[in-house]
């Protein structure tokens, strides 16, 4: 009797422990945005006394990437440093980061005069004299960075600043339009500028290379009253500095308006909520923007000053090209077939390891951190990606690749049904064990995936089965070896002796594995974890990556915490959004100063299409839909879809009760489920 009144005891004791540990939601700290939205979908900073404030920004061309640092201080004045990005314009030996890049500072611009006065950029450089300084008053971002300023407290012009990257071409351009606000004549003049230098010739690949800068319409203008004069500074490549380049900084801009304009108009998001509409409008940007034509094709890259005309088998594979199977954007999706086909390319009979990495246009690989589960990551990524594309022919070029990743993790599997790696996406930054949670879930969704996928092959009904009773095994395998009690709740340990909480316990939740959804969700939202930045890599630590946090958000709507999630991530996308380092996901602090990586915006789309409107491919031209539609919405949609061989819309909307209307619209015919608020519509198109 006493035995069982201890055990009683003991048993009251822990769920009183579960309950407080449970109960420790994180409380989301007031935010003060720094930027706000635009009726045309940019955002805004109006300058005032919050400052001196400094922030970055990346855009990408096919052939270029410019990263602009820009910062004012507190009179207002700006500076700004350009680092442009060549990739396909390669030095020896053949590496990641054998691109060439080169600084420009303010000091290297030509002198512009406005009535014989010199205008100063830099900060350093003080209103004096006879000067005038560049005074900032507000700072725009929309695929084009524009900043409105002032030539000092005297000078009646208005000066327009807009910097972004050619479409096509590798160069950078930053334009300047001088508008006399005045009542009398003004003169602007800039003076010429051509600068170049020519890299090492014994280090250079195929011939050496000449970065050049340059002014264009230089010289002097007399600006009547209300009149506008413009000038412009490009940063270019060539390999022919003989040949002329001609630029032509209008027809640029426009160019790249239109390239946005491409991007933005499929697959666009409607919520009550503008912050979730607008930050998945600038998501798109950042994740299609980012691909480079080399000379094996289109190629995503992550950018970040580091990775270019270069496939991982984490951010490419993995995470942005399933993202572009929606995306309605012909290069991405050319860029995910190409990413595919690259790391095919390494198959071979022995079943050694893929590369990590596929660098310098194709030219070389990276291996460095050995097997990080990067088989599992293939395979999860081109499966999905097959499935939503919706095209047999692709996906029959697509299936040598998935089989033999899915045959490679089965050799890697150990006596306890988990499949082994040496190391995880993080590659050895945070221990990872001999078999870890990640390369275990994706290996899991990848054999799902190519079950359903093997079925529309019609390929040997063996093969199907085998795969299925795979999936089986290694989701009861998962729970066996990763399932525990960690810092008081029922979640995962990331390895087998991991005895802290991780962000990557998230895994499962977005791999459609629900069993331990409960205590996995209040370990993800609570202080041990969440942190102002989003999740914290390991419980205690600063470190944080934003990838972790955009697969948790999604594997929360996926579990069915819709509230909840939404909470974190209309907090999340706020920050990023409107505070003070924007406008897109990044990639992690403290490693890489938060740099906005462009893969992480391919997986802050997927929140959305995978989570909040809950679409799981099933086949060429099927899916099923669970959409999480938070409480205080009557509806959302999702519109011009570019998926499963076809182009629809999706709208959910909430009926009396707790039914819910999931209507598809194709080609001007709609059709409508109801179903009850949870579960699921299985879509054929």
């Amino acid at each position: 009797m006493k035995i069982l009144k201890k055990k009683a005891f003991l048993a009251l004791i822990l769920l009183i422990v579960r309950l407080t540990v449970y109960s420790q939601q994180t409380t989301l700290p007031e935010q003060k945005d720094r930027w706000a939205i635009q009726p045309d979908g940019s955002i805004t900073w109006n300058i005032n006394n919050r400052l001196p404030h400094s922030d970055h920004i990346e855009m990408s061309g096919e052939k270029v990437s410019l990263w602009v640092g820009y910062r004012v201080d507190s009179a207002g004045i700006s500076s700004i440093t350009r680092k442009v990005v060549f990739p396909t314009f390669r030095m020896l030996p053949d590496d990641t980061r054998s691109h060439i890049a080169y600084n420009f500072q303010d000091n290297e611009l030509p002198r512009i005069y406005i009535d014989n006065k010199l205008l100063k950029f830099e900060i350093s450089q003080r209103e004096q004299g006879g000067d005038l300084a560049f005074v900032a008053k507000s700072i725009n971002h929309h695929g084009v960075m524009r900043i409105m300023a002032e030539a000092g407290k005297s000078a009646p012009v208005k000066i327009e600043r807009a910097l972004f990257p050619s479409v096509d071409k590798p160069m950078a351009i930053e334009k300047f339009i001088f508008t006399n606000t005045g009542s009398k004549p003004v003169t602007v003049s800039m003076e010429k500028l051509y600068r170049a230098v020519t890299t090492d010739t014994l280090r250079s690949k195929s011939s050496p290379h000449t970065v050049v800068m340059k002014t264009v319409n230089d010289g002097s203008r007399v600006l009547q009253p209300g009149r506008s004069a413009v000038f412009a500074v490009c940063y270019f490549a060539t390999d022919h500095p003989e040949q002329p380049f001609p630029v032509d900084p209008g027809a640029e801009e426009n160019e790249r308006i239109k390239r946005i304009a491409k991007i933005q108009s499929p697959l666009q998001l409607e919520t009550p909520d503008s912050i979730l509409n607008t930050a998945f409008a600038f998501a798109k940007i950042r994740a299609t923007e980012s691909i480079f034509k080399t000379k094996r094709g289109y190629l995503h890259g992550p950018g970040g000053l580091e990775y270019y005309a270069a496939i991982w088998a984490n951010d490419q594979a993995e995470y942005v090209s399933p993202y572009f199977a929606f995306s309605g954007d012909s290069i991405g999706t050319m860029s995910a077939m190409n990413c595919y086909r690259l790391f095919a390319s390494y198959m071979n009979p022995e079943y050694n390891a893929l590369p990590s990495s596929v660098v310098a246009e194709g030219d070389a690989i990276w291996k460095g951190a050995g097997d990080r589960g990067d088989q599992a990551m293939i395979a999860y990524g081109a499966s999905r990606f097959a499935l939503t594309y919706g095209k047999a022919d692709s996906a029959k070029v697509l299936w040598p690749l998935i089989s033999w990743c899915l045959e490679y993790c089965r050799r890697q599997i150990n006596d306890q049904g988990v499949v082994t790696s040496q190391s995880d996406e993080l590659e050895g930054r945070f221990p990872s064990g001999k078999a870890n949670l990640s390369t275990n879930c994706l290996y899991y969704d990848a054999l799902v995936s190519a079950t359903m996928l093997a079925g529309q092959l019609r390929l040997p009904k063996k093969q199907i089965e085998d795969y299925r009773a795979s999936a089986s095994a290694i989701k009861l395998n998962i729970e066996k070896y990763f399932g525990a009690n960690v810092a008081g709740f029922d979640t995962y340990k990331y390895y087998e002796t991991n005895n802290t909480l991780r962000a990557w316990i998230c895994v499962p939740l977005a791999m459609g594995i629900y069993d331990r959804s409960e205590g996995t969700i209040a370990a993800l939202f609570s202080p041990q974890l969440w942190t102002a930045d989003g999740l914290a890599t390991e419980a205690g630590k600063e470190t944080f990556w934003d990838r972790s946090t955009l697969y948790a958000l999604r594997g929360v709507l996926q579990a069915g915490a819709t509230d909840q999630a939404m909470d974190f991530l209309h907090y999340y996308s706020r920050r990023r959004l409107l505070g003070e380092h924007v406008p897109y996901a990044v990639e992690a602090y403290p490693e890489g100063s938060q740099r906005h990586l462009s893969a992480e915006s391919g997986l802050y789309c997927r929140i959305f299409i995978e989570g909040l409107f809950g679409i799981r491919p099933t086949g060429f031209n099927s899916f099923n839909c669970t959409p999480r539609l938070p409480k205080n919405w009557k509806q959302m949609t999702l519109s011009n879809i570019h998926a499963f061989g076809t182009v629809f819309d999706v709208e959910i909307a909430r009926m009396n009760g707790e039914k819910v209307a999931v209507t598809i619209t194709k080609a001007g015919i709609a059709h409508t489920d109801i179903i009850n608020d949870g579960e699921t519509a299985k879509i054929k198109l």
